[in-house]
């Protein structure tokens, strides 16, 4: 009889067990709207033939299967946060954009072919959706391994991509490559990717009620919901940060106020080095993380691979965050605040130990590099002085500067103190080259010699000295050698265009049409600077542009007039030239006679697209012009900057320096 009692109340458990989860499969199909319907202890996972949701009871995601495309997120019983009306394939999801060098862009959404529960107990679930690339394939050859983690009590959920390319796959390029989430318009207004910006956003319809300016990211809002915008320029680049800044942005919802945060813990995996900038949001509203981009940059950063080449490469993982306030009309910034908390604690567990992946580096495979960074200026002091607030980072093996282009290993970024120390911690194992940059010498260092990393290892630098690159005294310069062109005089934006307030000021560069400024203040002559009494925050514009002449663009020539007490006929001089961004750009450099054959000629460079992307820096060129002393004269002398091109412009710092 005891034995008939206790095997009956197996059974009944098993049966209940058993049609709670048919009850889910069931719901899977039925609503495309998934609340916090599964189990509240611990990580759950239920499954059928198209879906899989896993949830902690806190946040629960539903996925297509085998797809791995995120369809469904909800946090403490919402409805669905991503946009409901978009396809299931575009909600939420990876991707690149790519070419085969021979044909136009297209975008590969990483559609995976294959799932697999990696890891699944009530303190972790780890999934993958993988795809294997075949010749007849139509998408990038890439293999992909995208991975969804969740875990116990987290308030959201973890995402990373493996991707791997083989020897003897087509040669193709990658222009962009990110993922992204689109939310429901409904439920978030207000967008946060820094302290100073911060505002709730127009809307979609905005846009599309609005007129398109120079280009289609730009629009002018002529009619909006909200009245107040109009006049406002919505475009996506007024959001853009440096790589080393983009750590945590999003966006706040209302009735309930809830927050939806993209967190990036570490940077290693972004591509660029830490003043690439990119993209975070826009209208949509969408969040974005960006691992690889041409933005700011141009085809010197899009992966090319060859054919020969292998690759292989884990990004992320990143941490999707979801907060909320219950007290009703709260400031949005609060759940800001608290992001900015949690960011905190994401990148103090980096490198994580959940993830399963085998090419996921733990911290006990990383290691380690210190040491202090000197810089030597034998005009500013007679000795090496320490190297404060400096960036030095290791990067794969490169030419001094290579960092700024290397886009297809990682890389590892510090600052160093006030005494110029730094450490470099958890470095995945390889070999690097040491760089460095310090804001106030122009110029870049790079260690004499390269450094291997192992496991383990906790390697200390030496003679790290940044020898300041000087042939001479300093006769004269023009701005602040920190890689921006920040502190030239900056216009205000066309009377046509509203500036949005913010709370907190916001950098006066972050504005749309400031190219246009320049033919209003100098619509016939151009720009003369004069060493000693023109002030470059005030009479500097911050960037050389064309000038638009009865519609057609014509060259600009500015003029610096400064000095020269005795001419060493026989001696050397030196101009060095600073360019913190350039456009399909040439800058011409002539002394004392505008019709000679140029001096110098950077010849066409760049393909930044700064300005129009409201950005104050791009890719950096530093140039040492050799300038024979016959070329001067005693009194004054005129130095000549042409920018000949039609369409064209550049940011550039000067500094005139002499050898004798």
């Amino acid at each position: 009889m005891g034995i008939s009692m206790f095997v009956g109340v197996v059974l009944q458990i098993f049966v209940l067990v058993a049609n709670s989860e048919i009850l889910h499969r069931k719901a899977l199909k039925q609503d495309n709207i998934i609340r916090d319907d599964l189990p509240s202890q611990g990580v759950q996972l239920l499954e059928d033939d198209t879906h899989v949701v896993i949830s902690n009871g806190i946040v629960s995601i539903r996925l297509t299967v085998p797809g791995g495309s995120v369809t469904n997120i909800t946090y403490k019983g919402s409805d669905n946060l991503l946009f409901p009306e978009n396809n299931e394939a575009d909600r939420g999801h990876w991707d690149v954009v790519w070419n085969n060098t021979a044909h136009a862009d297209q975008t590969d959404n990483f559609v995976g072919t294959s799932y697999k529960v990696i890891m699944q107990n009530e303190n972790q679930t780890e999934i993958s959706f993988t795809r294997t690339w075949t010749l007849n394939s139509t998408e990038a050859p890439l293999n992909v391994d995208k991975r969804y983690v969740m875990l116990k009590d987290s308030p959201g959920f973890y995402t990373y991509v493996v991707l791997e390319r083989l020897p003897g796959w087509p040669v193709f390029y990658i222009q962009e490559g990110r993922v992204l989430f689109k939310l429901n318009e409904n439920m978030f207004q207000y967008m946060a990717v820094s302290d100073s910006r911060q505002r709730f956003m127009p809307k979609v319809k905005d846009r599309e009620n609005g007129k398109v300016l120079d280009y289609k990211e730009a629009v002018l809002l002529t009619n909006a919901t909200n009245p107040a915008f109009n006049g406002e320029v919505d475009d996506k680049y007024l959001y853009t940060c440096d790589n080393k800044d983009i750590k945590v942005h999003g966006w706040v919802g209302s009735n309930p106020s809830l927050g939806f945060w993209m967190i990036t813990p570490s940077n290693e995996f972004r591509t660029g080095g830490p003043l690439k900038q990119d993209l975070t949001t826009h209208l949509g509203p969408t969040v974005l993380h960006y691992f690889t981009s041409t933005h700011y940059s141009g085809e010197v950063l899009a992966i090319k691979f060859k054919t020969e080449e292998y690759w292989k490469k884990v990004i992320g993982p990143v941490y999707i965050y979801l907060n909320s306030n219950d007290s009703a009309n709260a400031d949005p910034s609060i759940l800001w605040i608290d992001a900015k908390q949690r960011m905190q604690k994401e990148e103090a567990s980096w490198p994580y130990e959940f993830p399963l992946s085998d090419d996921f580096v733990k911290s006990n495979q990383r290691g380690a590099l210190s040491g202090q960074l000197l810089v030597r200026d034998w005009f500013v002091n007679k000795q090496a002085v320490p190297g404060a607030s400096a960036y030095v980072g290791l990067a794969p093996p490169g030419k001094v500067g290579s960092w700024q282009f290397e886009n297809k290993g990682y890389q590892f970024w510090t600052k160093t103190n006030k005494d110029g120390s730094f450490s470099i911690k958890n470095v995945i194992p390889g070999n690097y080259s040491l760089f460095a940059y310090v804001p106030g010498f122009i110029g870049d260092y790079k260690h004499a010699s390269d450094i291997t990393i192992t496991p383990g290892s906790n390697i200390q630098a030496t003679n790290v000295v940044f020898d300041a690159p000087r042939n001479g005294p300093t006769l004269w310069e023009i701005g602040i050698p920190d890689r921006s062109a920040a502190e030239f005089f900056i216009p205000n934006t066309d009377s046509r265009f509203k500036i949005h307030q913010y709370k907190k000021p916001v950098e006066r560069f972050r504005q749309y049409g400031l190219w246009e400024r320049y033919e209003k203040l100098y619509p016939r002559k151009d720009l003369v600077f004069t060493i000693g009494s023109s002030n470059y925050s005030k009479d500097w514009f911050f960037s050389q542009v064309t000038r638009n002449v009865g519609g057609k663009f014509v060259g600009t020539t500015w003029q610096i007039f400064f000095n020269v007490k005795n001419v060493e006929k026989t001696g050397n001089y030196t101009l060095q030239l600073a360019l913190a961004s350039a456009h399909f750009a040439e800058l011409q450099v002539r002394f004392n006679d505008r019709n000679s054959p140029p001096q110098f000629t950077t010849g066409t460079i760049g393909m930044d697209n700064a300005l129009a992307r409201h950005g104050i820096r791009g890719v950096y060129h530093y140039y040492s012009v050799p300038v024979p002393g016959s070329r001067l004269f005693v009194g004054r002398n005129t130095l000549f900057l042409t920018q000949p091109l039609t369409t064209r412009r550049s940011s550039q710092k000067l500094c005139m320096i002499i050898s004798v």
